[in-house]
């Protein structure tokens, strides 16, 4: 079974000899050529090889010289069949062997873009056919002279014999046609059409070529596409089924001629972020990589038995209005990078003001207008999470106190002899992203139903309940496991990252180029002025970052790096979603449970009037309360369940993710209220229990309820720009999409509006 992107499929079927040759052991069974074996392929090898030799000496004895012309041109053999099981490559194989079978011998021409190996592919046809004993010569279109003369000879007729006499019932490919001087391509055509042909200057007879004739163009033909049995070649990128296939071939060619005993392994989720890239050079590019992801991997342990995930290197997509804050000021990467400035923060002081938040919790009044921490909870902490995620993306993860515990407790069990496991293998975003949806989700419906905003130990133990989660999770797995898969909160300051107008990224030019450490991603010893750290909390290489799901902006990278490599830059908004963005598949879900959020917070509006609805989430028969809450949180998914029925899943994927900074706009909008009305009051509240009399004359501060509902509009029509930006960004394909998408957005917009509206 060959494994590709949607699970395991058979390998494809060979032809007759091509299963007899893969059975012994010949060539890989992935790798198919069309009506021959291997041995076929290649002249020189194989049972008729004999006979081939003899064939080939008495030509050369007759027509030394002729040969002696021919010979830089010759193909020998095959490099490679058609790897992979997909539909495109068993129908590609398909077309190569109906060519190889062709009794008329007719001419073939490939089209396809660059990269795709279209002349490896006609020497497929070629060896495969019953004329797979005679020559096969290649010329490149762009090199031919304008007279015809490197094929039909000199325009005086004088000298040597043209290619076309000397190579007799060979076959000819004219590679690059697309590329063949206009002059040139009348008697090509002429060639294609009948196989007739006359010297340069016409004055002597037609003659008539025995052979075969290919073509390999970049660019469509159409005078040519009548002659000739078209192949359209696919690209790779509409092949990502076939990738894993190709790149584990690619491997095992490539390993035993470096040097490696045994071919090394290709893990599935090199394979799986690799499957995201276009690849425009196609197999050209693939076969660099491949060899580059080798030679990487041999200089830091040649005895490796299986490939990481970080010696792949793709081109990254081009990246523009990028400005690196550190070249514009040298000192405040020093400043940022320094350990002390991390330690400090998060050892010495977020970590014991999480324990005393928490006792302040359990122990103080339970009520938000007299707890300080609850104030600090619910006043502050919500709104400002919300308010910086278009500034610092996912900063607060970077010193949460939840994994401060969990990092803390992973250093003390290591201490004591305990080792974490290394993170499981594989594409855990597909099983983790619906648990860390349903997470949130859970977190919501217990907000309201049990009222946490207004109960003091209820929220330490939302706290605490996290925090547990974080702990076992570094007991478990190494580094930051938790936090990037399962952390309900990490799952939503990792959405709204995406929106962020900053960037940590690495150049992976110099990554590739230089680096054969990787400290920034697995740790290490000091090297040049890179520092000594454990690596990057959520594994992953700077270089690989697709957005910024996955960047906590720790800086650890930036510490690590010995080679200046790290930029920190600032660039466009939400400049993460693209149109050929490769999002988790559970991710989507977390969108529509924020969403329910809204439509949860301020159910009575929606859900109210129905006659068995409660008179309050907080209050009340559990059931009845429970119920209704979770159909208040489903409204979104629902709505989104209907459209499919209708509508594109691509389309509709995409369309969510145009919604993205409407939805957080309207979040932000939903938790303003308690923010201007409550946080300016944080002092009074918190010594109140101690001193009522003194805790009034302290500074206070509340919005009017006006200003309130003015920056709940600015926060609704700023996400509703955005939104209608990123909708013509990610539909531009199609007008009336983006019409119907903008037009959803601004109905989203107003019934939004009216929910959170004071």
């Amino acid at each position: 079974m060959a494994l590709n992107r949607e699970g395991p499929v058979p390998e494809p079927q060979l032809s007759t000899n091509a299963a007899d040759a893969a059975r012994d052991g010949v060539a890989p069974p992935e790798v198919n050529s069309p009506a021959t074996t291997p041995a076929e392929a290649n002249p020189g090898e194989g049972p008729d090889a004999d006979e081939a030799r003899d064939a080939g000496s008495s030509a050369a004895s007759a027509l030394p010289e002729a040969f002696r012309r021919l010979a830089p041109h010759a193909v020998g053999r095959t490099r490679r069949g058609v790897v992979g099981s997909s539909r495109y490559a068993r129908n590609l194989r398909e077309a190569i062997r109906r060519a190889a079978e062709d009794p008329a011998a007719g001419p073939v021409l490939l089209v396809g873009e660059p990269g795709l190996e279209k002349d490896n592919l006609a020497a497929l046809i070629h060896f495969g056919s019953p004329a797979r004993h005679q020559l096969l010569v290649r010329f490149d279109g762009a090199l031919l002279d304008a007279d015809g003369s490197d094929l039909f000879g000199s325009a005086s007729g004088a000298g040597e014999d043209a290619l076309l006499d000397t190579l007799g019932a060979g076959s000819l490919l004219i590679d690059k046609l697309d590329q063949v001087p206009v002059a040139l391509v009348p008697a090509l055509l002429e060639l294609a059409r009948s196989g007739r042909w006359t010297p340069p200057g016409g004055t002597g007879p037609a003659r008539q070529f025995q052979g075969r004739l290919f073509f390999t163009s970049e660019a469509a033909q159409p005078s040519f596409d009548r002659l000739c049995t078209l192949i359209r070649v696919p690209p790779l990128r509409v092949r990502r089924q076939d990738l894993g296939e190709w790149i584990r071939y690619g491997v095992r060619q490539r390993s035993r001629k470096l040097g490696w005993e045994q071919p090394p392994e290709v893990p599935e989720a090199a394979v799986k972020r690799l499957q995201s890239y276009d690849f425009p050079n196609n197999i050209r590019e693939l076969e660099v990589l491949i060899y580059r992801a080798l030679q990487q991997a041999r200089q830091v342990r040649p005895e490796l038995r299986e490939l990481p995930e970080d010696v792949f290197w793709t081109t990254p997509r081009q990246q523009r209005l990028r400005f690196d804050l550190w070249r514009w000021k040298p000192q405040l990467r020093d400043w940022m990078r320094s350990p002390r400035l991390w330690n400090g923060l998060l050892f010495g002081l977020v970590s014991w003001v999480f324990v005393l938040v928490n006792l302040w919790l359990w122990l103080g009044p339970q009520d938000r207008a007299h707890n300080g921490a609850l104030n600090l909870f619910w006043a502050w902490w919500w709104p400002l999470i919300l308010f910086t995620y278009p500034l610092v993306g996912r900063l607060w993860c970077s010193f949460c106190p939840f994994m401060v515990w969990g990092e803390i407790t992973q250093r003390l069990a290591r201490r004591l002899g305990w080792q974490p496991a290394a993170w499981p293998r594989g594409n855990s975003d597909a099983w983790a992203s619906p648990i860390l949806a349903a997470g949130f989700a859970a977190i919501l419906l217990w907000e309201e139903t049990a009222d946490l905003l207004n109960t003091a130990w209820l929220s330490s133990c939302l706290l605490l309940l996290i925090t547990a989660g974080a702990v076992l999770g570094s007991l478990r797995f190494e580094k930051r496991f938790w936090c990037r898969y399962l952390c309900p909160v990490g799952g939503m300051n990792g959405l709204f990252a995406k929106l962020s107008i900053l960037e940590l990224r690495a150049q992976a030019g110099t990554c590739s180029g230089s680096c054969t450490t990787y400290a920034c991603f697995k740790g290490g010893p000091a090297d040049g002025e890179g520092l000594a750290t454990a690596g990057c909390p959520l594994g992953t290489h700077p270089a690989h970052l697709a957005d910024n799901r996955n960047c906590v902006l720790c800086l650890t990278c930036a510490q690590a790096c010995p080679h200046r490599s790290v930029q920190l830059s600032l660039r466009p908004p939400a400049a993460d979603l693209q149109r050929d963005m490769a999002p988790p598949v559970g991710e989507p879900g977390l969108i529509l449970v924020l969403a329910g959020d809204i439509c949860l917070h301020h159910w009575s509006k929606l859900l109210g009037w129905l006659p068995l609805a409660p008179a309050s989430l907080g209050a009340g028969p559990l059931l009845p309360r429970l119920a209704f809450a979770t159909l208040a949180l489903a409204i979104p998914s629902a709505l989104f369940l209907l459209a499919r029925l209708a509508f594109s899943s691509v389309r509709l994927r995409r369309t969510l993710y145009g919604l993205l900074p409407l939805i957080w706009a309207l979040l932000l909008a939903r938790h303003l209220p308690v923010g201007m009305a409550e946080a300016g009051s944080l002092l009074p509240v918190s010594f109140a229990p101690l001193a009522p009399g003194w805790a009034a004359a302290l500074p206070a501060w509340r919005a009017d309820p006006h200003v309130i509902a003015f920056c709940q509009s600015v926060a609704v029509l700023t996400g509703l720009v955005g939104a209608m930006v990123l909708l013509r960004r990610l539909l531009q394909s199609s007008r009336l999409a983006w019409g119907g998408a903008a037009l959803l957005a601004v109905l989203l917009a107003a019934a939004g509006r009216w929910l959170v509206a004071v």
